[in-house]
């Protein structure tokens, strides 16, 4: 699969893409749909610092170094909530970098915690700068392409596919934890976000609420939520 990606012609960012269904404007703030709507991101994002930062947290890791995949992910929680903020205000190629970084933070410390608590806490934690590096690297080789007249998005989608697949493999292998069934919540959630994002048009024609966009957000929000109920609920499986 790795491969054939990079048989795939390139794959320019649609300018297209920045046109979004719900375009009004409410005190003064344009496309405000799309920029309120980020704040479940701020709230799943606070609120999971929070609980880290609680001394009550610590029982809910066997090693207290697993807790920088979960920081570093509600921090950029945080900062897609700031980030997609500022590109929904004025959306184009520009400011869609600032929405895009923070994201990495999320998806690629999720994708190493998960290496860790199921297959080896040494390799998820030797693979966690290489994985956010390689997110943000993902991020910005299409910037850049971008501005060379040379847009190429195939790396970004290639580690969000890949992203999502391990998050899903790491449910067939023995958790250190229980409640890892949540992850499928998550990953539901996700797909879920991009469906809404992909029919954006369509949602917002059922009497224009809500956009897909929006819904979007949402969606992605809720999955942040549900990563920290999983943090709050699980236990340490005995056997290990």
């Amino acid at each position: 699969m790795g491969v054939g990606g990079l048989l795939v012609p390139r794959i320019a960012q649609p300018l297209s893409y920045h046109h979004f269904a719900d375009q009004r404007s409410w005190f003064g703030i344009p496309n405000l749909g799309n920029v309120a709507s980020n704040f479940l991101f701020a709230v799943a994002g606070v609120a999971g610092l929070s609980y880290l930062n609680k001394e009550s947290s610590r029982a809910q890791f066997i090693d207290a170094r697993e807790k920088w995949f979960y920081c570093i992910l509600f921090v950029g929680l945080l900062l897609t909530a700031l980030g997609s903020s500022y590109y929904h205000i004025a959306p184009d190629n520009g400011r869609l970098v600032w929405d895009r970084l923070p994201m990495t933070l999320v998806f690629m410390p999720l994708v190493a915690a998960m290496i860790a608590e199921r297959i080896h806490l040494s390799t998820g934690l030797w693979l966690l700068p290489i994985l956010v590096a390689l997110g943000i690297g993902s991020v910005l080789l299409w910037y850049f392409s971008e501005l060379r007249g040379r847009g190429d998005l195939r790396l970004y989608a290639a580690v969000q596919v890949y992203a999502v697949l391990i998050l899903l493999a790491a449910l067939l292998l023995p958790p250190r934890y229980t409640h890892g069934s949540d992850l499928l919540a998550v990953a539901g959630l996700y797909v879920l976000a991009k469906i809404c994002e992909t029919a954006d048009r369509q949602i917002f024609s059922f009497g224009h609420v809500l956009s897909g966009h929006t819904l979007k957000h949402l969606a992605a929000g809720c999955a942040g939520l549900c990563v920290l109920r999983m943090l709050q609920k699980r236990q340490p499986v005995l056997s290990h």
